[in-house]
């Protein structure tokens, strides 16, 4: 019988063990190349949007009545009432300097030139000569 010693003693062969490795890399290489813009398109829409426009119209109306507390504000239908009170005296009367008016008269005087036709009589004196006879009448003087 044999052991395994025996065994391992009749048959010593060596069995190579090969063992591959892989290395994998990577590099960049330029294929194709591209180039990248914009436009502009113009495109015509209609926008709609819903306004509201409220306006209010004020109307003074005078009341001149005599109460003894200020009313509260009410709403007739579409119309809001906001009472307007003041306090008067009754017992007594004055006369109240209410304002004055300061008025002052400012002037000025302004240098213009304006063209105006004008009439002006002058006197036009001229010489005629006096026959003989007619100037010794006239000798007393008054030429």
């Amino acid at each position: 019988m044999m052991t395994s010693e025996n065994v391992s003693d009749s048959t010593d062969t060596l069995v190579p063990i090969v063992e591959e490795e892989a290395h994998v890399g990577k590099r960049r290489v330029v294929t194709g190349k591209v180039r990248v813009g914009t436009e502009v398109e113009l495109v015509n829409e209609i926008a709609s949007a819903s306004l509201e426009e409220q306006q209010v119209t004020v109307t003074r109306v005078p009341v001149n009545k005599t109460v003894t507390e200020v009313p509260q504000i009410r709403t007739h239908g579409e119309v809001t009432i906001i009472p307007v009170v003041e306090e008067i005296m009754v017992i007594e009367k004055r006369l109240v300097l209410k304002e004055e008016l300061h008025i002052r008269r400012h002037v000025t005087t302004e240098q213009v030139d304006v063209p105006v036709t004008l009439k002006k009589q002058r006197a036009v004196i001229e010489r005629v000569e006096v026959e003989p006879h007619t100037q010794e009448h006239h000798r007393d003087g008054h030429d």
